[in-house]
């Protein structure tokens, strides 16, 4: 045996990397299969698997720069899914920061939804409570309540209440 042979046994530092990138970007695909992901929030599910920065960054440009990661798409995707399970612009504004999504992105998904805030208030509450209004002040206070807690604006709370 010569020392060529043992030398291939080991592989090298650089291949070693190329290797790490390689699984990480296999990981990544994987969950982004599954539904977008904001890179912020993919590159933290990353990191929970033990995976170094030094190696998450370059994958994570990598899939930007091919158009398979994009957080103005994520955004997209989580402004319709919500509203449509009767969710209001402030829930959704708070969730899509909390993913790291930068506040231009949220505006802008958010202003090309085509989603009548207002309508969307009034329909919950109708679907919630019934379409009557409530006659006392108790029962007005809880479906006030209960539309905050979906993430309604004020204006859209007092329109889901105008009949």
């Amino acid at each position: 045996m010569n020392d060529d042979s043992e030398s291939h046994d080991v592989p090298s530092a650089e291949e070693q990397i190329r290797a790490e990138r390689l699984a990480i970007r296999k990981r990544a695909m994987d969950m982004l299969a599954r539904r977008e992901h904001a890179p912020a929030e993919l590159a933290a599910k990353l990191r929970k698997r033990e995976h170094a920065d030094a190696d998450i960054e370059p994958v994570l440009d990598d899939l930007i720069n091919e158009g398979l990661l994009s957080a103005e798409r994520y955004a997209h995707a989580v402004v319709r899914s919500k509203s449509e399970r009767g969710i209001g612009p402030l829930r959704i504004r708070r969730d899509l920061a909390a993913a790291g999504v930068s506040d231009s992105l949220i505006e802008i998904a958010l202003d090309e939804a085509e989603v009548d805030w207002f309508a969307l208030a009034e329909a919950v509450r109708h679907k919630r409570f019934g379409a009557l209004s409530p006659g006392d002040f108790p029962t007005r206070a809880k479906q006030m309540r209960f539309l905050q807690g979906r993430g309604f604006e004020p204006d859209q709370l007092r329109a889901a209440f105008d009949d």
